[in-house]
């Protein structure tokens, strides 16, 4: 028993022993604000937006876009200052693109994803903020003296490459942020 005993410490000291040191620290720094709106779209906070029926032959090629659709979400009893949207990342969007992609289970149009356009008409892609990048995915905009504000998008069918026929449904989170 004692040669066991010994055999055991033995091995204990001869197994190496994991060292680890912190190679530096990471501080989170945030605001909670008591600024709110309520967000007053004709069908409420959760709404739906229609694009048209296009021909399959409008987004025969890679980049091709068509059916821009816009949509707002509109704003009331905002306290000063500005707002924004911040369009959240998540399972619906294509994360190399920051485009929404098609989720349609039946009879579901193939190499087509949805493009969210700011009031500018430029691509807003979804995506997480990271180096360099800003949290926002959005444009800002100053409330109202009447405390209202609009925030003007659109969204259009984008071509992956040859689009064919069928369905074509996503959805995206959103956030107002303030500033």
């Amino acid at each position: 028993m004692r040669n066991v005993n010994i055999i055991a410490v033995l091995l204990l000291a001869a197994a190496p022993l994991a060292a680890s040191a912190a190679d530096g620290t990471i501080t989170f720094n945030g605001e909670i604000t008591d600024k709110t709106c309520t967000v007053s779209t004709p069908q409420g906070k959760d709404f739906t937006v229609t694009l048209p029926t296009v021909g399959a032959s409008a987004l025969a090629a890679s980049g091709q876009v068509a059916g821009r659709t816009p949509f707002s979400i509109n704003l009331t009893q905002c306290d000063a200052g500005s707002v924004a949207t911040y369009f959240e990342p998540g399972a619906t969007i294509d994360a190399s693109s920051g485009r929404l992609n098609n989720t349609a289970t039946a009879n579901a149009a193939t190499q087509v994803q949805l493009q969210l356009l700011g009031s500018n008409n430029l691509a807003l892609p979804v995506a997480a903020g990271g180096a360099g990048q800003p949290q926002t995915n959005s444009q800002w905009v100053t409330v109202a003296a009447d405390g209202s504000a609009n925030l003007n998008y659109a969204v259009e069918y984008y071509a992956q490459g040859a689009v064919s026929p069928g369905e074509v449904t996503s959805s995206v989170k959103y956030t107002i942020i303030y500033n």
